[in-house]
């Protein structure tokens, strides 16, 4: 069924389909389904489209929730926030992988602590022998994105070198059923660590290495969208980064 709602706010507020589109980074074949075929964008689209519009989410597509409801839903989301990675439990980590059955994601530029942690390498190779999919996504050592984080964080090259450092403790871990590992060469602005319905994203601040900087403990709840926008992220890193098959394919690569 068509949503002629959002037909008419785009066309009272004197737009087009392709400035709407455009506003939003959109193909203008995106927009049209929403209009002619009522289909749903995600979440962050509605938003989008309802700041554009200046309409309520709820009077584009009734049968969402208000913002209230979304609010109180995001803080059923929050399980504890910790002020800096330091002072997250030692425990948590393994504790949060050793219930995974569906998805063990590892989403970092360097995440070398975490590969000095004999029980997290062998909670790895149970999972692989479980048949859970395991799924490492490393910054590529070789980007300006890199560098450029290890340049905010006032360590230069050594950020690079801990991403090789942490391949190279990895090295075990290559060839295990169902255990893949990625380059990436985003912008990241949270390390992820996901493991079914749960996962901890540790901010990236400005100036400030990740062991000081915030973590949110979340888990998904029924109505929640906290934990799918990092879920979403996490998707979208994994569908643009590079497959490796050894740790030292970088190399190769700029060989």
């Amino acid at each position: 069924m068509a949503n002629e709602r959002l037909r008419g706010a785009i066309t009272e507020r004197g737009l087009t389909i392709e400035t709407v589109a455009e506003r939003l980074g959109v193909a203008g074949k995106t927009v049209e389904r929403w209009i002619n075929q009522g289909r749903k964008p995600y979440r962050r689209f509605q938003y989008a489209v309802a700041s554009l519009l200046r309409y309520e989410v709820s009077y584009l597509w009734p049968d969402e929730r208000t913002m209230a409801e979304v609010t109180s839903a995001g803080g059923a989301e929050l399980v504890k926030l910790y002020p800096h990675r330091s002072a997250v439990p030692p425990h948590l980590w393994p504790q949060l992988y050793s219930s995974s059955r569906t998805h063990f994601d590892v989403l970092v530029y360097s995440g070398f602590w975490l590969t000095e942690d004999p029980e997290f390498l062998r909670l790895v190779k149970e999972k692989s022998a479980d048949g859970v999919w395991v799924r490492f996504m490393l910054g590529d050592p070789d980007c300006p994105e890199v560098a450029t984080r290890g340049a905010d964080e006032g360590i230069g090259n050594a950020m690079a070198s801990k991403i090789r450092n942490a391949l190279m403790n990895y090295r075990g871990l290559f060839g295990l059923p169902g255990v893949e590992f990625r380059l990436h060469s985003t912008t990241l602005y949270n390390s992820i660590y996901r493991a079914d319905n749960e996962l901890l994203a540790n901010g990236h601040v400005y100036g400030v290495g990740a062991y000081l900087a915030p973590v949110l403990h979340l888990q998904r709840v029924p109505g929640g969208e906290l934990f799918d926008t990092y879920a979403e992220s996490v998707e979208r890193v994994w569908d643009s980064a590079r497959v490796i098959t050894s740790p030292t394919d970088f190399a190769e690569v700029q060989a």
